[in-house]
């Protein structure tokens, strides 16, 4: 008889719990989309002119001015050690250098809400 007890019991708490998830998951819903990746929000594209290692210094100066930015800084792309000493092949710095410029200055422009020419 104690076993007949303990089953029923075990039995009961089991429906309940199993209840209890549907419920909750009824009450809050599916959860949120992520949040936009980086490189997905359109202003920061770059270029479709722009060489290989041109692209990659304007991704990275879309990066130093958002941190600049968020870390109070004053927008000034010669503070940048990425710009001032990029770290590629010593035949393409020019180039990643031009697309670091431009990147940095296309994200300062979008934060002061300044319309830039591509």
């Amino acid at each position: 008889m104690n076993t007949t007890i303990s089953k029923r019991v075990a039995a009961s708490l089991l429906a309940l719990g199993l209840m209890a998830t549907g419920t909750a998951l009824a009450q809050y819903g599916a959860p949120p989309p992520p949040p936009p990746q980086y490189g997905m929000r359109g202003w920061d594209a770059p270029p479709a002119e722009l060489r290989d290692f041109q692209r990659r210094g304007y991704l990275d100066g879309v990066q130093g001015a958002e941190r600049d930015f968020e870390n109070h800084r004053i927008w000034n792309v010669n503070n940048r050690d990425e710009f001032r000493r990029p770290q590629v092949p010593g035949n393409v710095r020019g180039d990643y250098r031009d697309g670091f410029k431009k990147g940095y200055y296309a994200t300062v422009a979008h934060y002061q809400g300044v319309a830039v020419p591509r």
